[in-house]
């Protein structure tokens, strides 16, 4: 309970501090482009490095078990770990792109 008191005195701190980002002359557009874009990179960031640490920690499970096949698994891994890269530097574009 008390935890879930914390959390609502924040959002609420957070909800009355809106005023202090109208400084600049009376406009009352905020720009969240950037808040939401670093929250996106680090979420894509951290969530692709969930997936290669799953993906690496399988493979040596697959090659603990079957060490004949480390061609092959090798082979997958390498691509699977690239794929899963190629997600983080798509959102990275997408954040240049947008800023």
């Amino acid at each position: 309970m008390r935890k879930l008191q914390f959390i609502f005195m924040a959002l609420a701190v957070l909800c009355f501090a809106v005023p202090v980002f109208a400084a600049d002359g009376g406009s009352t557009a905020i720009s969240l482009v950037p808040i939401g874009a670093g929250l996106g990179m680090g979420l894509a960031a951290g969530l692709c490095g969930l997936g290669q640490g799953r993906a690496v920690g399988s493979a040596v499970e697959a090659l603990a078990r079957n060490p004949g096949a480390r061609a092959g698994i090798f082979t997958f891994l390498v691509l699977g770990l690239a794929l899963i890269e190629s997600l983080t530097l798509f959102t990275l574009v997408i954040v240049f792109a947008k800023m």
